[in-house]
């Protein structure tokens, strides 16, 4: 392929249009958007199909001009599209380098907005907050291609091995929940000890995952795994076992004949044995190192997102909310339903709700709390999507509210209930219960 997953590229960017769209909609009329620190980096994190693109962008440039060398009908169609005036004369290839050049791009203008931005401004602290965001999905999409074989490797997998019963869609070539890019690690064949059942293993930095070869394995065994010329499948033969979650061991008598080990994942144990005592060295020693480091960022995040919290913990007061409902939102499902939930930031902060089966009117009744920097510039933002498993959640619309409005509008009546339309959507309502408590009044 070449332009790997060109539609998610194209639904994070709309997300984050239709979130400057709404924003620029309710400032006003003809009023300056004073704030998009906010925005930035409650949208940045979405951006990480970027990694995946980039990771790919030599091995499609290298699939043009193969497909150009071998086809005159090719050649000469492609020499046709860039004469077209929205190509303004630039090659097919030229168009795979732009996502990378946004990507890059992103810190740039930041650093150029926070220059202009007075350390007094209320976004001054969101925009610092939205270049480190920036800074790292550079760093993640630049380590990705740094890592063709490791991109290769993913995208071989994607290819070779069905995943189905999983409730979402699973990306080899990704990001992972909390490690960053998804790392290829080690694979080989393994069995069962009691049942002799053969398996292949597949072990990245996140997870383990047991797969049964569907189409017989060559004689030449595993050097022909990541070949592209091989018609190996796999399927799935168990939900991936996340290696936060593992303890791996050698038997009590490790210098027995077979090469065993014992993994223990949550309220079960896998006795598995490896093809020799070398590679089942190899693969505990592999698991123990991706399993203590796993453990050992989420522990380093929960300290980090603890320090966040109480820095925030330390502003003007709160905002609680509770997310009663939404009405009669926009349809997507060819039964004309929806599976609806709601993304609700302020600034850098973020709740999100359940998701509901197959409806247009969803009773959420989820419960948050924001800490409030600002009372004047603070804005509440509610983004409902639809989930889909397997291709990016559909936008349902957005609305904003700022809490120099909530505060006028409770004055010391206690908690109000406000039905906020949903703009960039024909159709959509979301009904909110908003209490806001000052610590000590300005």
């Amino acid at each position: 392929m070449i332009f790997v997953n060109w539609k998610e590229l194209i639904m994070c960017n709309i997300k984050l249009l239709k979130a400057l769209r709404v924003r620029k909609k309710m400032s006003g009329d003809r009023m300056p958007v004073k704030m998009i620190g906010d925005i930035l980096t409650n949208q940045l994190p979405h951006m990480q199909p970027y990694i995946r693109f980039c990771s790919c962008q030599l091995n499609g440039a290298t699939l043009i001009q193969q497909k150009t060398d071998d086809s005159p009908e090719i050649k000469d169609f492609l020499k046709r599209l860039a004469m077209d005036p929205r190509c303004k004369g630039m090659p097919l290839s030229s168009f795979l380098l732009k996502p990378m050049q946004r990507v890059t791009r992103y810190p740039l203008i930041i650093k150029n907005i926070l220059e202009n931005t007075p350390e007094s401004h209320p976004d001054n602290s969101h925009l610092k907050a939205a270049l480190e965001k920036a800074e790292e999905l550079c760093s993640q999409v630049n380590e990705g291609v740094r890592e063709k074989e490791n991109s290769d490797r993913l995208e071989w997998i994607q290819a070779h091995v069905q995943c189905e019963g999983l409730s979402e869609q699973l990306v080899f070539n990704s990001v992972t929940n909390c490690l960053g890019p998804r790392k290829f690690l080690h694979s080989g064949k393994l069995f069962k000890a009691k049942s002799s059942k053969e398996l292949y293993g597949f072990l990245f930095n996140d997870f383990l995952l047991l797969t049964q070869v569907t189409k017989p394995l060559g004689s030449s065994g595993s050097d022909k795994v990541f070949s592209s010329k091989t018609h190996l499948q796999y399927r799935m033969y168990k939900t991936p076992i996340f290696l936060n979650e593992v303890l791996v061991k050698l038997p009590t008598d490790p210098s027995g004949d077979e090469p065993l080990f014992h993994i223990s994942h949550i309220d079960r144990v896998y006795t598995l044995r490896a093809e020799s005592i070398n590679e089942r060295t190899a693969w505990v020693q592999k698991i123990k190192a991706a399993s203590e480091l796993f453990i050992e960022t989420e522990k380093k995040k929960r300290e980090k997102a603890y320090l966040v919290r109480s820095q925030r913990a330390t502003g003007i007061g709160r905002l609680m909310v509770n997310i009663v409902e939404g009405i009669e939102l926009k349809p997507c499902r060819s039964h004309g339903k929806s599976n609806p939930y709601c993304e609700v930031t302020m600034g850098s902060q973020c709740h999100i709700t359940k998701t509901l089966q197959d409806t247009l009117n969803p009773k959420w009744n989820s419960n948050c709390q924001f800490f409030i920097k600002d009372l004047e510039q603070d804005v509440l933002c509610v983004t409902v999507f639809e989930r889909d498993q397997f291709s990016p959640d559909d936008f349902l619309g957005r609305t904003e509210i700022r809490l120099a409005e909530i505060k006028k509008d409770q004055g010391s009546k206690g908690p109000i209930t406000k039905r906020l339309l949903l703009h960039e959507v024909p159709t959509g309502e979301i009904v909110v219960r908003l209490d806001l408590q000052l610590f000590e009044e300005p």
